[in-house]
């Protein structure tokens, strides 16, 4: 393990961030809890991190408007290409200011390119008719994250022992992953993201805490989630719970389940069902700032898709 703080440390290990295809990124609710859920960005050159979040999913932005800890976690190298990357975390002070942004400019261009190239399928968003039932999602937020610290740790050796038929809230899913992310706090209250193995118990999930990851009692999450090598198929789930010490280590005692996307027992209305729920968050977003809804420039995107594809 090693940590280095501030933005020098995450120049160091450039090659290795821009590889990652995702990064789990942790936000604190307005009761201090933390929630972190997986999104993709772009490193700067200045050390920073932009990242973005469409008006479909504000809360993220939300969280860091009220509370500007954040943690980054970069730990799936899923199509990545690295032999034996290691997981890295960003600890840091995010800012999103109230500013919906649509014209594809600067960094922002940039990053919409690295999307489109990395994951073909989301080129489909330009073509009629998601242009009209999925506007919201060119609607975005831009989140800039400074980094404070930065560590690295090895991945987890161990895999999730979750065998088929433990009732523990949420043990269906996690049972089809070899590893979750722990979502915890430190002393100070600010997030702490690990990527680890959990063992089911009759109490909850028993968690593999590497001795150096600072976490404290108190509310806490287990992340999973998945995604092919262009960035499709996509799942993500969070299970909210409350983390303990106990003589054996730390326990998490789960209490609900959480997925914000595709659900692990698929219905072919899923689409539908999060299209409605999307465009429903996004008019009480603009509807709450009496803004009116912003028109999407699609021919500089459909720019940005054919310098891509050419």
């Amino acid at each position: 393990m090693s940590r280095e703080p501030r933005h020098g440390a995450v120049r160091a290990l450039p090659a290795v961030l821009d590889a990652y295809r995702t990064c789990e990124l942790a936000t604190l609710t307005s009761s201090g809890s933390p929630v972190a859920w997986p999104t993709s960005g772009l490193r700067r050159d200045d050390g920073t991190f932009l990242l973005t979040t469409s008006l479909g999913y504000p809360q993220k932005a939300f969280n860091i408007r009220r509370d500007g800890r954040v943690a980054l976690l970069f730990s799936d190298p899923t199509a990545s290409g690295l032999d034996t990357p290691e997981q890295i975390l960003v600890q840091g002070v995010a800012a999103c200011p109230d500013e919906i942004h649509v014209d594809p400019v600067g960094d922002l261009s940039r990053l919409w390119a690295r999307l489109m190239q990395r994951q073909p399928s989301s080129q489909k968003y330009l073509n009629w008719p998601a242009t009209v039932m999925a506007d919201f999602y060119f609607m975005r937020l831009l989140i800039t994250v400074h980094p404070t610290a930065v560590t690295t740790r090895a991945l987890p050796a161990t895999t999730n022992a979750v065998p088929a038929g433990t009732r523990l809230t949420g043990a269906e899913v996690v049972s089809r992953y070899r590893s979750v992310v722990l979502t915890a706090t430190d002393a100070l209250g600010a997030p702490v993201l690990v990527r680890t193995s959990v063992t089911a118990e009759p109490d909850g999930y028993r968690v593999a805490v590497p001795d150096d990851v600072p976490v404290r009692e108190g509310p806490a999450g287990l992340l999973v989630h998945r995604h092919d090598d262009k960035l499709w198929n996509l799942h993500n789930a969070n299970i909210r719970g409350h983390l303990v010490a106990d003589g054996k280590g730390w326990l998490l005692a789960p209490a609900r389940l959480v997925e914000p996307g595709q659900r692990h027992r698929r219905s072919v209305f899923e689409p539908i069902r999060i299209g409605r729920e999307c465009q429903a968050t996004t008019r009480r977003y603009l509807a709450r700032r009496n803004l009116a809804r912003p028109a999407i420039p699609w021919g500089a995107y459909r720019a940005i898709r054919a310098g891509i594809q050419s």
